[in-house]
């Protein structure tokens, strides 16, 4: 099931996400849920609380890099994150230009780490860590931003903030328009 994506505004991306455990219930069709969501939305990464859930639950849909071509392939590896923790950075910062399906619209060059170490549940609740690089690190930052009440514009330098300040504004009221379903803000 398609679910509605909450836009900038909405106090639910500003909420910082609870953890969850074994007991809450459904959480495979939340998960599928989110998919198809983010799927539904051309997305590659998608956070519960952009779905009006302040819980700690992320899916990602990774482009495979192909080495010959030196391009992402069209299809994508999926991963599943519950009570996401970053453990440590690796690497150096690097700029890359991210977008949000809840910020629809605008795009920004955002420095992160090239890397991370980051421990997880998956769905059966079984603890993983390990260190990821390039394309999943960077969604993984994005999306674990998400459950720490934070939008990849809150990374961006004043001048940046103030000059997409108004279409923050348009998100926030309405005021924009998108392929995909969006809950009011209000």
């Amino acid at each position: 099931m398609i679910l509605p994506i909450v836009g900038y505004g909405h106090p639910t991306l500003r909420k910082v996400a609870e953890p969850i455990d074994s007991n809450y219930p459904n959480i495979k069709q939340l998960v599928a849920d989110m998919f198809e969501t983010m799927y539904g939305a051309d997305g590659v990464g998608l956070a519960a609380p952009q779905v009006d859930l302040p819980i700690q639950v992320i899916v990602i849909g990774v482009p495979i890099f192909n080495e010959e071509t030196k391009e992402y392939n069209d299809t994508l590896e999926e991963h599943v994150m519950i009570n996401p923790e970053i453990l440590e950075a690796k690497g150096k910062e690097q700029y890359y230009n991210e977008g949000c399906l809840s910020l629809p619209g605008i795009h920004e060059d955002v420095l992160r780490p090239e890397g991370i170490v980051v421990r997880y549940l998956d769905t059966d609740f079984q603890e993983h860590t390990e260190e990821i690089h390039g394309m999943y690190a960077r969604i993984a930052q994005h999306e674990i931003d998400h459950l720490n009440g934070k939008v990849f514009t809150d990374r961006l330098s004043p001048l940046r903030k103030a000059m997409v300040k108004r279409k923050l504004g348009d998100v926030s009221s309405g005021k924009v328009k998108t392929a995909y379903k969006m809950k009011a803000t209000k």
